[in-house]
């Protein structure tokens, strides 16, 4: 589904993409988690065309789109959410997932409502629903037009245990029920090793290990890098 080949991003002299090679496979659910500084959300500015690499490429099912717009990567089928909340405050929830759906012609809102349990939301704004609401609001905004690759900026971020967990299991559902593809950059690690097939660990904007969640969590240079005593 997604094959980054030697991604490199710098701010004048730092690298906070260092030569990231990776692939996401189709249906599943990537973590991509590290250490704060780790070149996790721009590794998703670059693949959502945000941000132009200083090198490397970015396939999407074997097409090279490295050159592409952040709105022509949307109509081909990559969507994302972000770390701050991006909805309207003032809309009603309702008001804005309609707006979307005409935006790019989505058929069914009702699907992504109810998937996201946001039914009891509709007719509010979202300054008048709770922040773990918010942040499906805006998961279900990403979701409009039935993207095939969702890029999620730590959606779990602010939430308790409880919401997060919720919230993880949301994401599962939605991946089985909607043949989705997700990367998910979070650092809830409850969460990444609820959902994820599979995990990428950036430090320093370099890719120090790749594989099964079961494998990263005893990886000496993971444990060392971020996870600390909660790998064990």
């Amino acid at each position: 589904m997604l094959q980054l080949d030697d991604l490199s991003f710098a701010y004048g002299s730092v690298k906070a993409v260092n030569q990231v090679t990776l692939e996401v496979a189709e249906g599943s659910i990537h973590g991509l988690i590290g250490p704060n500084g780790a070149g996790k959300s721009t590794c998703i500015d670059l693949v959502s065309g945000r941000r132009r690499p200083t090198s490397g490429t970015v396939r999407y099912r074997g097409r090279h789109i490295t050159d592409l717009s952040a709105s022509r990567r949307r109509h081909l089928g990559i969507a994302r959410s972000f770390q701050r909340i991006s909805v309207y405050p003032t809309l009603t929830v309702a008001d804005q997932l309609d707006l979307a759906a005409r935006l790019v012609g989505e058929q069914d809102v009702d699907a992504i409502v109810a998937a996201l349990d946001l039914g009891q939301c509709l007719s509010v704004t979202p300054a008048e629903i709770g922040y773990g609401e918010q942040r499906r609001v805006d998961i279900a905004l990403a979701l409009v037009g039935a993207p095939d690759l969702v890029l999620l900026d730590e959606p779990a971020a602010g939430l308790s245990r409880e919401e997060s967990i919720a919230l993880a299991d949301h994401l599962a559902a939605l991946v089985r029920d909607r043949g989705m593809t997700v990367v998910l950059v979070e650092h809830h690690l409850e969460v990444v090793y609820r959902v994820c097939d599979r995990l990428t660990v950036l430090d320093h904007g370099a890719v120090i290990a790749d594989g099964v969640p079961q494998e990263v969590r005893r990886d000496p240079q993971v444990v060392a890098a971020y996870l600390g005593r909660s790998a064990a």
